[in-house]
């Protein structure tokens, strides 16, 4: 198995642990697996672009344009911004709650989330839409938003790794307290397929 894997979203989302939930998986089955960041200016709120390489070790981190085989957005403008690494068989899952910019939050310019949503519809008509942050929230708050996404992306099978490994990393890299609620998001988005 070979795969370059986008995840997009903004900063606070989980996206980077998300990120090193996969490749954890991806080791734990025994596969080669290289991650990276480009972060935005902001800490919180700033976009975040996380690459997940599995199954070549002759490769960097970053995946070049037009490559990436799976597209995660955690939110739905980052979905947009990610347009230019995806290649044209792109599986896609996309989180349809938006997360407004600081200028659209301001007031300094507007956040045109249902044009956004039609022209993603458009661009990637095979893809996967859902209110992952309405899910999370079932499973304890918006805070598992990532893992609800994880969950959903292994039974679409963007994700092409074994939900025991993907479990397995999981346990490995989310603090104790956060756990249980972590491992319900992961079932409850795991519930889509």
């Amino acid at each position: 198995m070979k795969t370059d894997l986008l995840i997009a979203g903004v900063g606070g989302q989980g996206t980077v642990l998300a990120s090193r939930v996969i490749a954890t998986a991806a080791i734990n089955a025994g596969l080669p697996a290289f991650t990276s960041e480009t972060i935005g200016m902001a800490q919180r709120e700033g976009c975040v672009l996380s690459h997940v390489r599995i199954g070549d070790s002759n490769v960097g981190p970053l995946i070049p344009k037009r490559y990436a085989k799976g597209l995660i957005a955690f939110e739905p403008a980052e979905a947009v911004r990610a347009m230019g690494f995806l290649d044209k068989n792109v599986r896609a899952l996309i989180n349809t709650r938006p997360i407004a910019p600081v200028t659209a939050t301001l007031g300094q310019a507007p956040y045109h989330f249902r044009e956004v949503l039609d022209y993603l519809r458009e661009a990637l008509p095979e893809a996967v839409l859902v209110d992952a942050g309405a899910i999370a929230l079932e499973a304890g708050g918006l805070k598992f938003t990532n893992t609800v996404m994880l969950g959903a992306a292994a039974a679409t099978r963007i994700i092409d790794l074994p939900r025991t490994s993907l479990l397995q990393a999981i346990e490995q890299l989310v603090p104790g307290k956060y756990l249980e609620a972590n491992i319900k998001a992961f079932e409850m988005g795991a519930q889509l397929s």
